[in-house]
């Protein structure tokens, strides 16, 4: 080997040897600080479950959760408020809608309506005679009562009847009766102008009704209804 080669070699084993002790140096340096910092940190902890003086283990020590809680206590109300009052707001529009809806669904609907009343010109309607209207999809006779058969109601012995009831309970204005045309028997309608005692008569089972629309004789067991109505006018009639 040459000199210059020896010299060059030699010059490389110092370099790695320097190399080398650098290294063991900075990781020595390394460790003693990463110790440092463990011993430093191991003596800021307390450890709840520690033993005291007494050699019995201590169970009272809470630990701290400050650095977990949020630096403004007004802020976290302020956002629970807004929270809860967003969420009753919404809730409110859903039970609203809902209700509303359903309320739509059940109402009754424009025919259902349109037939709750019924108005009728009573001019219409001569002395004597009945007219058949329906209402609610119910026949409904409406009398115009001479003076005789006012007379003729008014002196019936309704006491005895079957379904007693005065001809006065029955009207509102004495010349005009108005009746829903259903048998109290089996729901026919009865023809008008006809029977035993010249008002309603039953061709289906026999039912006689008087010129009050009470029952006297036949299987009915009452006499015929009387709907809800109204004179607004002398000569207007509103049923319903």
């Amino acid at each position: 080997m040459s000199l210059s080669s020896r010299a060059a070699a030699s010059l490389a084993r110092q370099a790695t040897r320097q190399h080398a002790s650098t290294v063991r140096c900075a990781s020595a340096t390394m460790q003693k600080r990463n110790l440092g910092d463990a011993s430093t940190s191991h003596a800021n902890f307390t450890s709840p479950f520690t033993r005291g003086t007494s050699g019995q283990q201590d169970t009272t020590v809470i630990p701290s959760f400050k650095g977990y809680k949020s630096g403004s206590e007004t802020g976290n109300k302020v956002f629970s408020y807004f929270m809860v009052g967003a969420f009753g707001g919404l809730s409110a529009m859903g039970a609203k809608d809902t209700v509303q809806n359903f309320l739509v669904n059940m109402s009754a609907s424009a025919d259902v309506l349109a037939q709750a009343k019924v108005e009728v010109d009573l001019a219409t309607i001569p002395e004597g005679k009945n007219v058949i209207i329906k209402w609610r999809g119910k026949p409904v006779f409406i009398r115009h009562r001479t003076a005789e058969e006012i007379k003729e109601a008014e002196s019936a012995n309704w006491q005895s009847l079957r379904d007693p009831q005065k001809d006065e309970d029955r009207v509102k204005k004495p010349e005009w009766l108005i009746m829903l045309g259903v048998c109290t028997h089996l729901g026919c309608v009865p023809i008008g102008e006809a029977g035993d005692f010249g008002g309603w008569f039953c061709p289906c089972h026999g039912s006689h009704y008087d010129i009050s629309g009470r029952i006297r004789k036949g299987p009915a067991p009452l006499n015929l209804e009387i709907p809800e109505y109204d004179f607004p006018e002398e000569t207007s009639l509103v049923i319903g």
